[in-house]
């Protein structure tokens, strides 16, 4: 890094009338890097010039701005500093000098600092900035073009000239202008501001064994701006681009791979070893299973998976005799064997071989057919009160050399019978029992419940649903459709009546003053700013409230609450104090809410009126 002096050359002065724009040049020395801030001493170190309304110091055009007042007049230096190396220098002094302008002139609004086109990169900050000449000094408002507001992180300094975007992101692209107001004049400028950011993984690549002959796709993705350009290498030569397809794998692609996602700002690496492996079929980690049980008349699958490299060809054999696909027994795709419909005659020993053309080897277990799980006296579907006590039944037969559990679910959600035990409890009186008792039924234990009796073997399910009548649920959706000075009308879509018809509904509602979030009142039509909510009513009481409609403002009419207490009492020097309790904010009914205050001497027929604007006041006397 460094940065040069200024040259030895004396600066010409500037002459400038008062009111009038002047442009002080900075005209800055070679520097490395370019990142560097400016500043303006004014006559001597270390006054330093103060930006304003009227003067502006650019940190992109490096020159200084004023609206010409006799003040200004002085000399100034342009000082340059690099934070990189914490050096700083200084220019030749320009002398400015101010003129008599009798009248003073105004002068239009004129943009001399215009923000280019610019680009911020994603998380960053960046700074736009506008200056404008002008008398009387012109202020500077700023515009997102396309949208009602400025992005939420932005924010305006140095008397409008400046316009920081903090952490850009994308969404912030987009033309920005900038309008320059004074008195009748104006002035603006649009550019574009694009945001831009360097490579990032989105999806990278790891280290990966598969088998000979097989498929891989090795995939990267990287997000960026301008889009990152994908390309590989392979043990450090070029190997591709975009995504690597192998159809069968051999040994020679075997090897490190490297993706790298490059754009205009930057370039990332990402590496990975693949290794293709071949090798005879071997039961050593995976053997099958020696012990296998099914259920009669069910499903079995005795898995058969070694490790072979190729995919070797599986052969299935029942004692001495070789197995073949037919509608009962199939051998799938991954070696494994399927009976349907197992009965007692598929009892016996296994055997799987695996065999490649690098060997082959073979694996055997021992299947067992049990009696199928069955469910003897099946849930039904009852009906129950709020509070009450029901009991729903769960029997099932089941192989006696097998242990058997039961599973409760409601709403295919499995009911824990130690967290929820205060309205759960399993009745445990007879192995093949699996009753459930409810206690103190509420509304939310309505729905469907499963019974799942399950062994080792098989599994199988019975369900019921339960019904429990109580206090109606809230409606829902209240929302206003018209609003007139008196009324207001409110829907409601109605609410499950939890087996009870609904007899009727009550509306609440809660004005803006009200003291505490609960201060609900059976609904009136008066005037008023309000939100109502609803709830219903069967035989067994009041259900659940509704959640609120939103705020609603009924529209303005004349006032119908006068105020209380009207009193009075004698001042000092025969002063007539006239006392009153205002009326409370809700009763106002509309804006410009006050009080016509009416008094005569007790003899007189003709009355004086005052009119009082404030709705706070209480007390008023008569000059």
């Amino acid at each position: 890094p460094d940065l040069e002096e200024f040259p030895d050359e004396e600066r010409d002065p500037v002459t400038v009338k008062e009111g009038q724009g002047a442009v002080l040049l900075c005209a800055p020395p070679k520097r490395w890097p370019t990142e560097v801030t400016f500043r303006w001493i004014y006559n001597e170190f270390p006054v330093f010039l103060h930006p304003d309304k009227r003067r502006f110091v650019s940190q992109s055009t490096e020159i200084v701005h004023t609206n010409g007042e006799a003040s200004d007049a002085g000399n100034y230096s342009c000082y340059v500093f690099n934070p990189q190396i914490g050096k700083g220098v200084y220019s030749k002094f320009i002398t400015l000098i101010s003129t008599e302008e009798t009248p003073e002139k105004r002068y239009k609004a004129d943009l001399v600092v215009k923000f280019p086109d610019t680009t911020a990169m994603l998380n960053y900050n960046v700074t736009l900035e506008c200056f404008a000449l002008g008398n009387p000094a012109p202020h500077i408002v700023w515009r997102k073009i396309g949208a009602t507001d400025l992005p939420a992180s932005a924010e305006v300094s140095m008397s409008g000239a400046l316009l920081h975007l903090y952490n850009v992101q994308y969404e912030d692209a987009a033309g920005y202008e900038c309008e320059a107001i004074n008195q009748k004049w104006q002035d603006w400028h649009q550019a574009w501001l694009y945001v831009e950011a360097a490579p990032e993984w989105a999806v990278t690549i790891n280290n990966t064994q598969k088998d000979i002959e097989s498929e891989h796709t090795m995939s990267c993705v990287a997000n960026g701006k301008p889009d990152p350009y994908i390309r590989w290498l392979k043990d450090g030569y070029s190997y591709g681009k975009g995504e690597l397809k192998f159809s069968s794998l051999t040994l020679a692609d075997s090897g490190m791979y490297q993706c790298i996602a490059e754009n205009y700002w930057g370039i990332i690496y990402a590496s990975a070893e693949l290794r293709v492996i071949a090798c005879a079929p071997t039961f050593e980690f995976n053997p099958v299973k020696k012990y296998l049980l099914g259920a009669n008349n069910g499903r079995v699958v005795i898995e058969c998976k070694p490790r072979a490299a190729p995919r070797p060809r599986f052969t299935w054999t029942k004692g001495k005799e070789v197995l073949f696909n037919n509608s009962r027994i199939s051998i799938m795709f991954d070696g494994s064997l399927e009976i349907l419909n197992a009965t007692r005659n598929d009892q016996g020993v296994y055997t799987c071989l695996a065999e490649n053309d690098r060997g082959k080897a073979n694996s055997t277990g021992t299947l067992t057919i049990t009696e199928a799980t069955q469910i003897t006296v099946a849930p039904e579907d009852t009906q129950v009160m709020v509070g009450e006590e029901v009991r729903l039944q769960c029997q099932a037969s089941y192989d006696p050399s097998l242990d058997i559990t039961f599973i409760w679910s409601l709403d295919f959600r499995v009911i824990d019978l130690y967290l929820e035990r205060k309205h759960y409890e399993r009745i445990m009186d007879r192995e093949d029992s699996g009753e459930l008792k409810i206690m103190n039924v509420q509304l939310r234990h309505e729905g469907r419940y499963t019974c799942t009796a399950q062994t080792v073997v098989d599994n199988v399910t019975a369900s019921a649903d339960l019904k429990v009548k109580g206090r109606p649920a809230p409606p829902g959706g209240v929302r206003v459709e018209e609003i007139r000075d008196t009324s207001v009308k409110l829907v409601w879509n109605r609410g499950a009546d939890h087996g009870s018809p609904i007899l009727g509904y009550t509306i609440q509602t809660r004005d803006f003053y009200a003291l505490t979030e609960v201060d609900w009142r059976d609904a009136s039509t008066s005037p008023t700013a309000l939100d109502g909510m609803v709830y219903a009513t069967n035989e067994f009481g009041d259900g659940e409230a509704s959640i609120p409609s939103m705020k609603i403002k009924t529209w303005d009419a004349v006032p119908v609450v006068a105020p209380t207490n009207v009193g009075g009492y004698g001042g000092k020097d025969g002063e007539l104090i006239i006392t009153w309790t205002p009326v409370q904010p809700q009763y106002f009914y509309g804006k410009k809410f006050g009080y016509v205050v009416a008094f005569k001497p007790h003899d007189d027929y003709d009355w004086w009126y005052e009119t009082i604007s404030d709705p706070e006041t209480r007390r008023y006397a008569p000059s």
